[in-house]
């Protein structure tokens, strides 16, 4: 008897722990806005240049489980590399953006889309199209705000490519 008692004591206080709710995502979600910093090396036919990148992104991150979320990502920088007298001018961005926690803190991910850069010589300015692949990770610091590392390969028109190296510091609204 004393057993019975027990063991319907044991499944009693058990119970409750199969209705939790389930966990919160670990993987990012909401808008974010950052700011960014780096390293730009873009070339053309065996010619290159480096400088600084700068500018600010923008996106929105959805639950698909807990550890992964999928994003949308747009961005709009700049860069002070010249080379020949033909600066590096704005380069914009959208694409889309796979997000992996690997902490209640960290995220990974890889992105990739459309970008278009713009390369300048005096008053003539050139359009170029093609397509950015990247990888990087953020850590969530304190509340809402990250910081993060990024590496990003983009190809454009007649040859031209861009390596970059971005630092961002965010926040999640």
């Amino acid at each position: 008897m004393l057993y019975c008692a027990a063991a319907t004591a044991a499944l009693a206080s058990a119970s409750p722990a199969f209705a939790q709710a389930p966990a919160a995502p670990l993987a990012p979600t909401g808008f974010r806005v950052e700011a960014l910093v780096g390293y730009d090396r873009i070339g053309s036919e065996g010619d290159h240049d480096d400088g600084v990148l700068f500018g600010i992104g923008a996106g929105y991150d959805a639950a698909v489980s807990q550890n992964i979320s999928l994003g949308i990502d747009a961005e709009a920088s700049d860069s002070t590399t010249k080379e020949y007298g033909v600066s590096a001018g704005r380069d914009l961005y959208a694409g889309v953006r796979l997000n992996v926690a690997v902490s209640p803190r960290g995220n990974v991910y890889v992105k990739g889309g459309y970008t278009n850069a713009r390369a300048e010589y005096g008053d003539v300015h050139m359009d170029l199209d093609g397509f950015r692949l990247g990888v990087g990770g953020q850590y969530m610091v304190s509340g809402k705000t990250y910081v993060g590392a990024e590496y990003r390969y983009s190809n454009y028109q007649y040859d031209t490519e861009r390596h970059q190296v971005a630092l961002t510091l965010g926040t999640r609204f």
